[in-house]
C-alpha cells in the first residue's frame, strides 16, 4: 500500500515510517513525506498514494484544510488523520476521513487502519475486482501470512514444498503444484514440470543454458532477475503468450 506521511515533526514522521515497515497485512511502502500541506499537494499533483497519514496542527494550512484540498484531486488518497488532539475527530469524519489515530500510534491500531483502507479500495473497485483479491495462506515460522495472489510471480516445486516468489520475498508453501495450476489456471501457466508463472508478469523469452537441462530457453519475469527454464513441451505456449 502506497503511503504519504504529512507531519511537520521529523521525529513523528520517522516513527510512522518505522511502524509502517512493521505492517504486514497489508504491507505498506512510504512513497513520500511532507512537512506541510503545500509540500503534500505539490507531490500529489505529480504522484499517487493509496492513503495519506495527515497531522492536523501544522504551520500554514492545517491538516483539515489539506484534506479539503485533496478531495478535489482526480485520484485522491484515503485520508487518515494522525494527531495528538482528539477534539477534532468530529470535523475529521465530516471530511470523510477513513480513520482518526491519536498519538502515540500503536502498531496494532495502524495495521487495523490499513486494513480499513484496503477494504475501502476493494469496495470502490466493485465485486468483479474483489473476486480477484485471492490470497495464498502461508505458514511461516509460527506466523500465518496472507500473500495476495496478484503479488505472486511464480510457483516452483522444490522437494516436498512449493516456493512462492513475489518481487520482494520468497515463501514456502505446503501443497500440490498441480492443484494450484488447476485452481488458478487463468492467472498462471505451466512452463516446466516444476514451475508455474504469472501470465501478467512475463517480460521476455531468452536463450539459456541450464546445468541440469542443457541448452534451451528461459523466461524472464518483471520485478526479478531470476530466469526460469522453459521445457520444450511448453515452449510454444510461452511464445504464444508473449506474442499476445
Amino acid at each position: 500500500m502506497r503511503v504519504l506521511i504529512v507531519d511537520d515533526e521529523a521525529l513523528a514522521r520517522s516513527r510512522l515510517r518505522t511502524l509502517l515497515g512493521d505492517c504486514t497485512t497489508p504491507s505498506a511502502c512510504v512513497e513520500a513525506e511532507a512537512a506541510n500541506a503545500a509540500q503534500a499537494v505539490e507531490w500529489l499533483q505529480r504522484h499517487q498514494a493509496d492513503v495519506a497519514l495527515i497531522d492536523i496542527h501544522m504551520p500554514g494550512a492545517d491538516g483539515l484544510t489539506l484534506a479539503r484540498t485533496l478531495r478535489a484531486l482526480p485520484s485522491p488518497p484515503a485520508i487518515v488523520f494522525v494527531t495528538a488532539h482528539a477534539e477534532h475527530a468530529v470535523q475529521a469524519f465530516e471530511l470523510e476521513a477513513l480513520d482518526y489515530l491519536t498519538k502515540p500510534v500503536r502498531l496494532e491500531r495502524l495495521q487495523t487502519t490499513l486494513q480499513k483502507v484496503e477494504r475501502s479500495r476493494q469496495s470502490e473497485r466493485g465485486p468483479e475486482a474483489n473476486s480477484m483479491e485471492e490470497v495464498l495462506i502461508i505458514q511461516d515460522r509460527g506466523r500465518t501470512e496472507r500473500v495476495p495472489l496478484l503479488q505472486v510471480l511464480y510457483l516452483k516445486a522444490e522437494l516436498k514444498y512449493i516456493t512462492v516468489r513475489t518481487r520482494d520475498k520468497s515463501y514456502i508453501l505446503d501443497g500440490s503444484l498441480s492443484e494450484l495450476e488447476e485452481k488458478y489456471k487463468s492467472q498462471f501457466m505451466r512452463i516446466h514440470r516444476n514451475a508455474l508463472i504469472a501470465r501478467r508478469a512475463v517480460r521476455s523469452l531468452e536463450k539459456h543454458f541450464d546445468a541440469e537441462e542443457g541448452e534451451g530457453w528461459a523466461v524472464r519475469l518483471n520485478g526479478i532477475d531470476e530466469l526460469l527454464f522453459v521445457s520444450r513441451r511448453q515452449l510454444a505456449a510461452v511464445r504464444e503468450l508473449i506474442a499476445g
